[in-house]
């Protein structure tokens, strides 16, 4: 007994549902380049989104470790020997090393209380340029996301629009306006635009996401250099600073 819903009307004829492949082949080659596009922005963006969700979870986790342990006052030497054990491309690993840098380049130069006013300004500066370099290079292939989530949409319909031109255009040519003739290129042109919608509600739901995560971190690396400046300014104060490199 065949099933209803899979059946002509009236006829009890099972009508045959086309596969996604079959739609892909069954269209018209601008169609056909449409659907490939967004296809391959698709892979695109889930690339991106697998690469940049595992960087950010190994990063959040170093970055609580971390953090953790310093937020109870430790020394400069103290917080270089914590950070010796993190990875060198790591953002927090990043920002601290440029500023104990900047220490160590600043050592002959303390001597007076406006010259630890200057070395500690400067350790801020370097902190803001290095905390926005790091950042800079988590969001790094982002963008992408942005633009497939915003584009490909558009390019969706484009496909859509074409193939249902195609399709009255079948009807001019077979004077014929039976449903029959033209649901087929129909079907193949909103297949289109939903291979639109598939590479574009993810990639817009994680670029928010993503993008979310890295603000979060950019407060990590905050608190980072208020840890490091104020405990910079505590040793400065006892005149017992301690300026060593983590290589």
């Amino acid at each position: 007994m065949s099933d209803p819903a899979l059946s002509s009307p009236g006829t009890g004829v099972p009508v045959h549902i086309a596969t996604p492949v079959e739609l892909f082949n069954q269209a018209d080659i601008v169609v056909k380049v449409v659907m490939g596009l967004l296809i391959l922005a698709s892979a695109w963006s889930w690339g991106v989104i697998v690469a940049k969700s595992l960087r950010l979870t190994l990063v959040d986790r170093r970055a609580n470790r971390l953090l953790k342990s310093l937020r109870h006052g430790v020394s400069t030497s103290e917080l270089s020997e914590a950070f010796l054990k993190v990875k060198a491309t790591d953002p927090l690993r990043f920002v601290y090393q440029a500023m104990v840098d900047e220490n160590t380049r600043s050592a002959d130069l303390r001597h007076g209380a406006g010259q630890q006013e200057s070395l500690l300004e400067r350790v801020h500066r370097i902190a803001q340029l290095s905390s926005t370099s790091a950042l800079d290079n988590l969001r790094a292939g982002l963008q992408s996301l942005a633009s497939i989530g915003s584009v490909a949409p558009f390019v969706g319909l484009f496909g859509t629009v074409w193939g249902i031109m195609n399709s009255f255009q079948g009807i001019a040519a077979t004077n014929n306006t039976s449903l029959a003739v033209v649901a087929p290129g129909i079907a193949e042109a909103l297949f289109a635009t939903a291979l639109g919608l598939v590479a574009a509600i993810p990639a817009v739901l994680f670029y928010n996401n993503i993008s979310g995560r890295i603000s979060r971190y950019g407060k990590r690396l905050t608190n980072l250099v208020g840890i490091y400046e104020v405990e910079l300014s505590r040793q400065l104060s006892k005149g017992e600073v301690h300026g060593r490199r983590a290589a």
